[in-house]
């Protein structure tokens, strides 16, 4: 198997504060990781490392045999943050137009992407509207549609369902399985665990550090349960027990 992203022994602080600690993990492609974890974990400052938003206070981060951050990957990762960067005084369609047009694609593929990316998040009957007028679901929902708008290769994205209605979730979950099996990788931010459950890999972190990883029955055997969310506290419960003891 090709791994897609790699981050070797990957700490970061701010400050005296360690966010991230020694964190060593791989992705392949045609897969899907969720990166699972309370609020304030250090799921979200993962995930800008991932993208080169920032850079790590040691260790490496890879992604397609890249070092990151380098510009020219931002062309191959479609990046839906947690929080909306969109341009509230421009319509649907004129956001989805300029982010297309910052990959430098044909008005030919453009038009087709942004029905395509449209469609998906059901926004197409509500792209003439100033962004200013949607709701907070819509607002997410362009977000993740912009992150898809240039057909990219890896697809990193944080809390990409929440405020959006269980109907379309299910249908956005179909498209990230299509789009797995044409061989993007694919890394998702949850605390729902029931998208957990849609992952192929799982990797739980608490403060800072991964606790356990592997797939969604792997995970559920070692820890004799079928919950993943009695996973994540029994995990939990071993790395306070270790500190304890250490």
């Amino acid at each position: 198997m090709i791994s897609t992203i790699i981050l070797d022994q990957v700490s970061k602080q701010f400050g005296k504060k360690i966010v991230l600690n020694n964190i060593s993990l791989s992705v392949n492609a045609g897969q899907i990781l969720g990166l699972i974890g309370p609020s304030g974990s250090g799921k979200t400052t993962l995930v800008k490392l991932i993208v080169g938003m920032d850079q790590p206070s040691s260790g490496q981060v890879q992604v397609l045999n890249t070092k990151v951050p380098n510009l020219k990957l931002l062309q191959s990762i479609g990046y839906m943050a947690q929080a909306d960067a969109l341009y509230n005084d421009l319509t649907g369609q004129e956001n989805l137009a300029f982010f297309a047009s910052l990959y430098r694609l044909s008005k030919e593929v453009q038009k087709k992407r942004i029905a395509y990316a449209a469609d998906l998040v059901d926004l197409t009957p509500h792209l003439s509207k100033k962004v200013q007028n949607y709701s907070g679901g819509m607002k997410r929902r362009l977000s993740l549609a912009i992150a898809l708008i240039h057909d990219p290769q890896v697809l990193i994205l944080d809390e990409p369902t929440v405020g959006i209605d269980p109907e379309l979730r299910k249908s956005i979950w179909a498209e990230i399985h299509r789009l797995k099996e044409e061989g993007k990788t694919i890394l998702i931010t949850t605390h729902v665990m029931d998208e957990a459950e849609k992952c192929d890999q799982l990797a739980m972190v608490r403060e800072g550090e991964i606790i356990s990883n592997g797939s969604p029955s792997i995970l559920k055997n070692l820890y004799q349960t079928d919950n993943l969310e009695e996973v994540f506290l029994k995990a939990g419960g071993e790395k306070v027990e270790n500190n304890r003891t250490s």
